[in-house]
């Protein structure tokens, strides 16, 4: 599996955009290979350094058996440290996309590793720990200005939100660097299309929702301790019926603080909070 990481890590740290696309596919067959249900019992070692142009059509693991399978397991270890970190290598492609300016072929690329960031957050949540900086951060809140195309402000919108999954850090930067009002503008905006604009009240809600304490074991990867194992993963997704009573010091903030803090870009946000506990959009009852 380091040999295959490696090779990818290679092409992504191309500037030429033909092998960018290739090593994306070789992380997206990787993770494939991972997620989904194979017929055969092939390891991810065993698979050819490029990855087919298309995933495969086999169902998906269910999340529960993620953390018993041998190859996610080997995997959750390797993404703990900086060498084979996945997440990492992506975001640094996208800040070097960033760079090349808006065109077609550009643009599908950086759709390409939004998508593959998405799902590295979801299947390494301790990942997540490198959007508390800011220039990461920045990165995302970049790609939500106006002169980006609809299919990349959303794409960056589910991808913030894989960010900010579980994290009150990472919230937190994303206040200070004025995210909520780089998301209400957007929203603001006359040129939004509609489906971005739903995509906007979609992530408003998520923002909205309590928040509970971190555990701590999320640090970034290269200052990952050796106590987290792939169990984590569905600690991750867990959803608690109402959140633990708040304390003072532990950097969460409930639904009425956000509240607040939104009222300053936007009206109206009491019918957004009011809707979120009628609707529970998220399965979480507001307590």
């Amino acid at each position: 599996m380091e040999a295959l990481l490696s090779l990818a890590f290679d092409s992504l740290s191309s500037n030429d955009g033909v092998k960018i696309r290739k090593g994306l596919r070789q992380v997206e067959g990787m993770l494939a290979q991972i997620c989904l249900t194979q017929n055969s019992s092939s390891s991810p070692d065993k698979r050819k350094s490029s990855a087919p142009s298309d995933v495969p059509s086999s169902p998906a693991k269910e999340l529960a058996e993620l953390p018993d399978d041998p190859a996610f397991r080997e995997f959750f270890k390797l993404q703990d440290g900086f060498q084979y970190n996945v997440a990492i290598r992506l975001i640094t492609c996208l800040e070097r996309l960033l760079g090349k300016g808006s065109n077609g072929q550009n643009d599908l690329l950086i759709l390409s590793t939004l998508d593959l960031i998405q799902g590295i957050l979801l299947l390494h949540p301790p990942s997540r720990a490198l959007f508390a900086r800011e220039i990461y951060m920045n990165l995302l809140l970049d790609l939500l200005e106006p002169e980006n195309c609809p299919a990349i402000q959303s794409a960056t919108l589910l991808t913030l939100v894989a960010a900010l999954l579980d994290n009150p850090t990472n919230t937190r930067t994303f206040e200070a660097l004025d995210g909520l009002l780089t998301v209400t503008s957007l929203f603001k905006q006359r040129s939004t299309s509609r489906e971005v604009k739903l995509k906007l009240v979609e992530f408003l809600y998520f923002y909205l929702m309590p928040e509970k304490a971190s555990d701590g074991s999320a640090s970034a990867p290269n200052t990952a301790g050796n106590g987290r194992g792939a169990s984590k993963l569905a600690g991750a997704f867990s959803v608690a019926s109402c959140p633990e009573p708040e304390q003072e010091d532990t950097g969460t903030r409930s639904t009425e603080e956000k509240q607040a803090i939104l009222g300053r870009y936007l009206s109206n946000v009491e019918d957004l909070v009011e809707d979120l506990r009628e609707s529970a959009p998220f399965g979480r009852t507001l307590c």
